[in-house]
């Protein structure tokens, strides 16, 4: 089996090199060549062939868009992975636009870019949209707990993250947080109800204590009072579900 050809382009040569080193022993995916800034990069594009092109978009000279742009302009077709640190809903939509396969933020765990190169190799010429969403979501959902002072490492997070995102696709789930939000959560990752239950509990104590009062304010106030009492689970949940989705219809 051939091995899927990568190029990266990114102005952190020890991004680069971390991630070449990550995959030289791999049996599937192979980093080949990389570019520093966005004229390099689509130089890069040009003449040489490539699977799957990893995409950053703040770089010297000309960044990503560029690059995205000029591939549009000289109709150049590849499978494209933008992973950047930048990520308001302005830029995630016009990176969309440009129908990349995935958007992935900085830092990123180097097992989950390997999964979304794998996918993109795996997916049908007409389906590589498919999962925009999902990513823009994620993102979306990631932002905010960082921003309502959730740290990452702690299980409650996972959770949230998890149910947020299930309450938004989902909104039929509003009613049954209890029965089947959290059954589903404890299946996901292995453990029981009543622990994902206290890992939220935990999780939203944190975010009272270190997180962004404004946001919070905008957030919560009109659904509790955020100066006498915590939300629950359920209302901080379905709270923050609520607010993307207003964001999203917003943008759209």
């Amino acid at each position: 089996m051939n091995k899927i050809k990568v190029l990266m382009i990114d102005d952190n040569v020890q991004l680069i090199e971390a991630v070449k080193e990550y995959f030289k022993s791999s049996k599937l995916i192979e980093i080949i060549a990389s570019a520093n800034d966005g004229i390099e990069g689509i130089k890069s594009i040009e003449n040489e062939i490539y699977d799957v092109i990893i995409l950053d978009l703040i770089m010297p000279k000309k960044d990503g868009l560029y690059v995205l742009d000029e591939m549009k302009k000289r109709n150049i077709n590849k499978k494209v992975i933008v992973a950047t640190s930048y990520n308001t809903q302005e830029v995630i939509r016009e990176v969309s636009d440009y129908g990349v396969n995935y958007y992935i933020l900085k830092p990123f765990d180097f097992d989950d870019l390997e999964k979304r190169i794998l996918d993109c190799c795996n997916k049908k010429k007409e389906g590589k949209n498919i999962d925009l969403h999902y990513n823009n979501l994620q993102i979306s959902i990631t932002k905010i707990l960082h921003e309502l002072g959730i740290p990452s490492h702690i299980k409650g997070y996972q959770y949230i993250r998890d149910g947020v995102g299930l309450i938004f696709d989902n909104p039929e789930m509003i009613g049954g947080i209890t029965k089947e939000l959290y059954p589903e959560l404890a299946n996901k990752f292995d453990t029981t109800v009543s622990r994902v239950e206290r890992a939220i509990r935990h999780a939203i104590e944190v975010s009272w204590n270190r997180g962004n009062w404004d946001l919070m304010e905008e957030i919560f106030g009109n659904s509790v009072d955020i100066d006498r009492a915590k939300p629950t689970n359920s209302e901080f949940i379905v709270t923050v579900a609520d607010k993307l989705r207003l964001d999203y219809h917003r943008v759209r």
